[in-house]
Parts: structure tokens; sequence; C-alpha cells
């Protein structure tokens, strides 16, 4: 796809991690961006979930991003709002993230999940069907399988323990016969569905299976956004609770910035029905325990928690993202922020908030 022809991007969930980098990304790019959030994440988490200071800030930055408070459970409005806007492409990064709060309230989750990214392909099939349609999934639509493989208990982590994984996760894994969590099995029917419609009607879909997206703009929250709010306990000194498995379950943290960077590739050249799993591959992948040494490491601060001898349902012992697909199909994608630079932005940036920004009740 041409650059030059592309000029519209319409971002649900914009006031979020990733949908910020992308609304940050493509206004740097020229483009005009179109925003959809009703700051639910406040809805979902409460005060500490807030992302209005977010699109505050976007919206001081980029005085031509256009914000639309908007559901994207209203299937009316969504059809309006992209009828309307007609976009070049589409980023879809709205959800409700959390195993937990899902179990609690299944039907909005849901209806956030699935529903919302139905109402979504369909309105751009009706209006815009040429646009590339980018879906943040998840690598929980692996459910708990990746539990099952061979694993190895190290000092301060786990790993596993079968060459043939020594990259991790490929997108030829197994979904089925496991356990997802709640939340799990709606990202597995958007994820379908946004292959489905990239197959039936041959759209150019995306669904980039992420690991842990994280970065500074993180309103990182106990049930979701694990770097976000471990570095958050640290600076506020607040104790940490470490949910089974020793401590040493792993995680592969990919920056918001790379996620981004990958998206662009394939608006630029798209592909029907694609699948990536998307993190920081092993050279990012970090316990929790090891997470601990480093933000101590960074801040000086010791790290305060408690330890409960009860893993979440579905949660990963150890998830690494095979990254070989994406590099094969974009090889002008990689990795640039490690992690101790995500570390060091992260912390920065939850110092800065806390020390310029009012109380956000």
């Amino acid at each position: 796809m041409d650059d030059q022809t592309v000029n519209k991007c319409l971002v649900t969930g914009s006031s979020g991690l990733i949908g910020s980098e992308v609304v940050t990304f493509f206004s740097n790019q020229g483009w005009e961006v179109h925003g959809i959030d009703n700051n639910m994440r406040r809805d979902f988490f409460g005060p500490q979930g807030d992302t209005v200071w977010n699109r505050k800030r976007l919206e001081k930055e980029f005085p031509g991003f256009r914000h639309r408070e908007l559901d994207i459970r209203d299937r009316t409005g969504i059809a309006e709002a992209v009828g309307e806007i007609a976009p070049d492409a589409i980023i879809h990064t709205a959800a409700q993230p959390s195993h937990d709060l899902a179990a609690g309230r299944p039907f909005d989750d849901f209806d956030v999940n699935a529903v919302g990214t139905l109402n979504l392909l369909e309105a751009v099939r009706t209006t815009c069907p040429k646009s590339p349609f980018v879906h943040m999934s998840t690598n929980k639509v692996y459910g708990d399988g990746p539990n099952r493989l061979n694993l190895v208990e190290k000092e301060l982590r786990w790993d596993y323990a079968d060459p043939e994984y020594a990259n991790g996760i490929g997108e030829t894994f197994s979904i089925d016969q496991s356990m997802h969590s709640l939340f799990g099995a709606s990202k597995v029917a958007a994820d379908l569905l946004v292959q489905e419609y990239g197959r039936y009607f041959q759209m150019p879909t995306c669904c980039l299976r992420g690991g842990c997206l994280t970065g500074p703009n993180h309103s990182g929250v106990e049930l979701h956004g694990f770097l976000s709010y471990l570095i958050r306990c640290n600076l506020e000194r607040k104790r940490y609770k470490i949910f089974g498995y020793g401590g040493k379950q792993v995680r592969d943290n990919i920056h918001c910035y790379d996620v981004v960077q990958f998206m662009h590739l394939f608006v630029q050249n798209p592909r029907c029905a694609a699948v990536y799993n998307i993190g920081g591959g092993r050279e990012n992948s970090i316990s929790i325990l090891e997470a601990f040494a480093l933000i101590q490491d960074i801040s000086g601060i010791e790290m305060s928690y408690e330890y409960i001898d009860q893993n979440r349902k579905g949660d990963h012992i150890c998830y690494i993202s095979d990254l070989s697909r994406m590099k094969e199909d974009y090889p002008r994608w990689g990795i640039t922020k490690d992690l101790k630079t995500t570390f060091v932005e992260i912390y920065e940036s939850w110092i800065a908030r806390k020390s310029h920004e009012p109380k956000r009740s």
C-alpha cells in the first residue's frame, strides 16, 4: 500500500497503551488519525485504570488528532463512525484485558472483546473492505496449553526443556483442549472472526497474538499490566503479590513502539488472514523474580512482595513468542527496545506522572 494515498487511520482503544502509541506514530507520519475510546478501562479497573490523562496528552501533542467518545459495543455508532471516516487503515486495540475480571463480568467481557470486534469488522467490510485491519489479539488464545510442554525449573525462572521450543511458541501451536479463562475464550472468538473475514471476504486482516505488551504510557493495575504495575509498586514501596509458580513464571515483553512498527509494515504490505505471535522473544523474556532484581537496580528501592501459593487459572508458567514467522514475512522488522531501556522508560514515566499531573479521582 502506498503511503502517499493512505492518510486516514482509525484506532480503537486510542487512550490505552498500544492505541496511544499508534496515534503518536501515525500522527508523526502525517496521517489523519481518528481515535475511539470511552475510558472503559476505568470502569473495569477503577480510578487507577483511568486513561483520560493519556487522551488529554494526545490531544495536546497532536492538535489534528480526532477523538470520539464511543463504545465499540455500539453497533450503530461504530457503523456510522466507520462510514463517516472511511479509514485507509484500522488498528483495533480496544479490549477487556483481564482474566480475573472476565470471570466476574462475562457478558461485558464477551461483548467488548468478541461482539465489539464483529461490529468493527462488519462496518469495515461494508465501507472500506480493502483497508488493512490489524487486530490486537493475545497469546491467551493458546490457553494453558503451553503449560503442558516439558519445562525445567531454574534458579530464577522456568524454561522450555525441549530444543524445538528454544525460540518459543509458534503460530501453529494448538488453541484446543486447554483452559483459556473466559477472557481467553472471548479473545479466541475475536481472533477467529478477524481471520474469517480475511479468508471469506478476502479482506486484508491481521491478528497479532501479543505476549506482554508494555511501555511508558501504560495505566498498569494489578489485574493487567505486568511490568507497569510491578514498577509502580516498587516506586511507591507497595507490596506486590506473586500468584504461584514460585515467582519464576516467564513472559516475553515487547515495547509498544516495536509493536506499532510492525503494524505500520503490515499496513504498507498487507496480507489476508495473517496471524503472528508478537512479543519480545527470548531476548526480552523475564521472570517476576528477575524483574524484581532489574527494577531494584534501576530505582535503588528494595521490592516489597508477598507470595500467594495459588496461580491464576489458565496462567502461563512460561511463555515466549517465536518471532520467526514475523521476521520471515517482514524482514525489516525487529526488536529495537531491550528490557533495560523499557524498564527505565516505564520507571521515569511513573515518576513524571506523579510529579506533574493532578490526582485523578
